[in-house]
């Protein structure tokens, strides 16, 4: 297990090979938090061998250093990736834990290589029910697992980018200084205009507003 200040290593996925799986996936996700916007949930198998210094839990990344491992997973021919992007509405749905666990299955589920679907996954956070493959959820796994931190920087940058993209359209909510989370600047953006499509209604700041528009 990684120790603090130690960057995620392979040792997890060791061990499940051992046990005789044979395609194991990591999965992360972004976005649990913000009022607007998906969250976003990325699935990555790593071939042994890969080269990405530096690999690490997203949130202690760099954002010029993220989007370099990012351009590398997704171009690199030895990695699976999915990414599933979990819609507001499907977020108002489902609620937030129920969307997110959507979005861990999708990513296990959807995701195949040359050699086949993965057939084990190491899974950031806490248990996810119902999955359709064998599995471990690792507490942290993100700055544990190099799969997990792999998955960490695919559901980040992408999240970050549609971001960015709505900032563009909705120039007045500052989208892309808090990406959607519950900011002063972000709130009072909010109860200025009101709520917009891109908002998780079932939210509460963003429930309040609605009800008073």
């Amino acid at each position: 297990m990684a120790t603090s200040g130690s960057l995620p290593d392979l040792s997890l996925e060791r061990a499940a090979a051992r046990a005789g799986y044979l395609r194991i996936v990591g999965i992360d996700e972004a976005g649990r938090g913000p009022l607007a916007g998906p969250v976003v949930v990325a699935g990555a198998i790593l071939p042994p061998r890969i080269q990405l210094p530096g690999l690490d839990d997203s949130k202690r990344l760099t954002e010029k250093r993220r989007e370099e491992l990012f351009e590398k997973l997704i171009h690199h021919p030895g990695v699976g990736h999915h990414i599933a992007i979990i819609s507001p509405r499907v977020i108002d749905r489902l609620n937030i834990l129920g969307a997110t666990w959507k979005g861990m299955r999708d990513s296990a589920t959807l995701l195949d290589t040359e050699e086949g679907p993965p057939d084990f996954a190491l899974i950031d956070g806490s248990p996810v029910p119902d999955f359709p493959i064998d599995c471990q959820s690792v507490v942290k796994g993100d700055s544990i697992s190099r799969s997990i931190a792999a998955a960490s920087v695919l559901a980040k940058v992408t999240r970050d980018r549609l971001m960015l993209e709505l900032a563009e359209k909705h120039p007045e909510y500052g989208f892309e200084r808090h990406k959607g989370y519950p900011t002063k600047h972000h709130l009072d953006m909010l109860h200025k205009h009101g709520p917009i499509e891109a908002h998780r209604y079932s939210f509460g700041p963003v429930a309040q507003r609605s009800l008073n528009l």
